[in-house]
């Protein structure tokens, strides 16, 4: 049996013209501009509750904006990052699988679902993911430095290389989920025993 390999990251888009530099849009200015966005930055936009469906968003970056419930039915997010962004109650589970890539630092992904997503690498850096859901997902090599996973939902989940060293707030299963080589340092121990009642002194 060949050794799994480590997937391929994603280069986080960081170059954009001039002209796709657009600040403080809302949902109807931004839907007159699409349905095909590449190489876009968006900055203190408000798209709370935004109906998002058939958008194409390619080496894109949300940076500042309000998310929060935005409908993703059917979008594309193609290496797409998100930074100091809302994203309360985001159903990415929704958005096209092809090509599917995804950044996020610095934001609020509280009852988010990536449930049943290909995630094989993605960081998630200083985010707080209270009650997330991650059943079936894949997050093979996936990062969760600085992130608060309270209550996130980690159920058939492959976490195979996982790394939440610097993650607080977690509580896995090792029986529901496939944990090789994940990477926790000593302080993760009581997420991982919780549910055998074991007490792990310091």
């Amino acid at each position: 049996m060949k050794p799994r390999r480590k997937p391929t990251a994603l280069r986080k888009p960081d170059s954009f013209p001039a002209e796709n530099v657009l600040t403080g849009l809302d949902a109807p200015r931004l839907l007159a501009l699409g349905p095909d966005f590449e190489q876009f930055r968006f900055v203190n936009c408000e798209l709370s509750g935004a109906g998002l469906a058939g958008l194409r968003f390619e080496d894109c970056l949300f940076e500042r904006c309000n998310l929060t419930t935005a409908r993703l039915a059917g979008t594309a997010l193609q290496n797409v990052a998100f930074a100091d962004c809302k994203l309360l109650g985001v159903a990415f589970s929704a958005c096209q699988d092809m090509l599917f890539g995804v950044h996020f630092a610095d934001c609020q992904l509280r009852y988010a679902s990536f449930g049943g997503k290909k995630l094989a690498g993605t960081r998630f850096e200083r985010c707080t993911l209270d009650e997330t859901d991650f059943t079936n997902a894949d997050l093979t090599n996936a990062a969760f430095p600085g992130c608060d996973l309270t209550r996130t939902v980690f159920h058939a989940t492959r976490l195979a290389g996982a790394d939440f060293t610097n993650a607080t707030g977690f509580t896995l299963d090792p029986e529901a989920n496939d944990l090789t080589g994940a990477r926790f340092a000593l302080a993760g121990l009581p997420g991982l025993l919780a549910k055998y009642g074991l007490v792990v002194e310091p």
